[in-house]
């Protein structure tokens, strides 16, 4: 008896100093991921689980948008801007117990980069010539022209760096080098990692990482509420915010995102070919509507596909303000005085559930007609992102600085035009920063002046978090939920 009565009051003392602090974390995720390659998906919810926990490139972003050394330790930049040479961490392990080495960068530069490539992003390795093994802990990437956003572009999660013998594998049991491992995929309930104990950098405080995926907002208040999650990221109901807001228990993490949220258009599909449409499309939308019946505030207005918070922004929202009976003129001019019937096809984010329905009485009172279908993440990614069979959708593009996009006709919106080509190819070759915020403030009032999307706002992060929780970012440079330096407050 006296042996049990000792051991409870050393529990309790040992509860007192804080030995027994949480290790562990359950995050809320509203999209489950359609698998766990970042390499072959544009799904913004694989990076969100992936990005910085599980894989690691040789660069990477941190919390503040900085582009920072990752599985690189240093590189030199010849003058002539031709050649990166990159020195890498030696020691480094992958989760399986091989050892990372240069053989794996140009395996996973070449793969990303071939014709029959699935990267969703291979643009960003357009620029490359050729990835040479100088030995194993060197590697030179020589590029056709010099490209000023090399060290950006591969710090994106499209960029991470892996072992051949896993490739084949990834999107059910991704390997990789961070500093944690997969563990378990519950699929259409969590995905599990663990802290891996032969990280090679710092070791993180937490010793296991859920991600539970809550598509339904009012399930995932109530999962907030009752601590069946301890912090919900990018929280699905801003309705609720001012609740959480008054509960000492919660803190709200309101952030900005890399999030150009729009009304993507498909430019070669019945009117939309025609500029005058989509400028009708443009004037119908009353965006501040959007923010408030859909967001409950939160958002910035854009007129382009350009983060307000860039310090290249152009502010270039009066080229879509708010006017339908300039849109009925439009459409009249057009060949469309009758209007007309599209499709509004809708992913699951309650932005776009919600600022669809919003956004198809607001064209529907200028006569044009939307059929609208709410579709899961994988039809979406299959009907709309790959097939290109929609007229409108509405999407986040949560990617950093992705620009570029429009310089791609083949990419799912279909724009296609020389001019914005010829000036992303010339961007690329430029490193001076005022020169370059030169050609990007001359590609948004481009794209804006062509009415290629309809741009509605610039997503806001609205997150939710147990108060005791700390290191979640706060903004999203990138699509990511980076655990590296999150803990629990003792």
């Amino acid at each position: 008896m006296v042996r049990h009565i000792l051991s409870a009051t050393v529990l309790a003392a040992l509860l007192a100093g804080g030995a027994w602090a949480k290790t562990d974390i359950t995050l809320g995720m509203q999209l489950e991921p359609p698998h766990l390659d970042p390499t072959s998906a544009a799904a913004a919810a694989i990076d969100e689980v992936v990005y910085a926990n599980v894989y690691e490139g040789l660069t990477r972003f941190t919390s503040d948008g900085s582009v920072v050394p990752g599985l690189a330790e240093s590189w030199e930049i010849a003058d002539d801007g031709l050649s990166y040479t990159f020195k890498l961490r030696r020691g480094v392990l992958y989760h399986d117990g091989a050892t990372f080495g240069a053989d794996d960068v140009k395996f996973s530069l070449d793969r990303a980069r071939v014709e029959d490539s699935t990267n969703a992003q291979k643009a960003l390795f357009a620029a490359i010539d050729s990835v040479n093994v100088i030995d194993d802990a060197t590697v030179e990437i020589t590029l056709t022209k010099p490209n000023g956003a090399l060290l950006f572009n591969l710090a994106w999660g499209d960029a991470i760096i892996i072992d051949e013998s896993d490739a084949s594998a990834l999107e059910t049991t991704p390997v990789g080098t961070g500093p944690f491992k997969f563990s378990n995929w519950v699929q259409g309930d969590r995905v599990e990692l663990v802290k891996n104990p032969d990280y090679w950098g710092d070791p993180v405080a937490l010793d296991k990482a859920t991600f539970k995926f809550i598509s339904d907002p009012t399930a995932a208040f109530a999962a907030m509420m009752a601590g069946d999650v301890d912090a919900f990221p990018v929280f699905p109901a801003p309705e609720n915010l001012a609740q959480f807001e008054a509960d000492p228990r919660f803190t709200v993490l309101v952030g900005s995102t890399e999030g150009e949220t729009i009304l993507s258009t498909n430019n070669k599909a019945g009117p939309f070919v025609d500029v005058r449409v989509r400028k009708a499309v443009a004037h119908a939308i009353d965006r501040q509507a959007i923010i408030d019946g859909a967001m409950f505030g939160y958002g910035t207005p854009i007129g382009s596909h350009f983060a307000p918070h860039n310090p290249a922004y152009v502010d270039l929202t009066a080229n879509s303000t708010y006017d339908p009976e300039l849109s009925k003129k439009l459409l009249t001019e057009a060949g469309y005085a009758d209007g007309f019937t599209t499709t509004l096809k809708l992913p699951p984010p309650s932005y776009a559930r919600r600022g669809g329905e919003i956004i198809a009485a607001q064209l529907r009172a200028v006569g044009i007609q939307t059929e609208i279908s709410n579709l899961e993440w994988a039809q979406w990614l299959e009907e709309v992102f790959r097939g290109k069979d929609f007229g409108l959708t509405i999407v986040s593009h949560t990617e950093p600085m992705d620009i570029g996009i429009y310089a791609r006709p083949d990419y799912y919106f279909q724009y296609d035009d020389a001019v914005v080509q010829a000036m992303i190819s010339g961007l690329d070759a430029i490193t001076d920063p005022d020169d370059r915020t030169e050609v990007l403030q001359a590609l948004q009032e481009r794209i804006s002046e062509n009415y290629v999307n309809g741009y509605l706002f610039q997503l806001a992060k609205t997150g939710v978090a147990n108060a005791k929780i700390q290191g979640l970012w706060q903004n999203s440079p990138t699509q990511a939920n980076d655990l590296t330096g999150v803990s629990w407050a003792e």
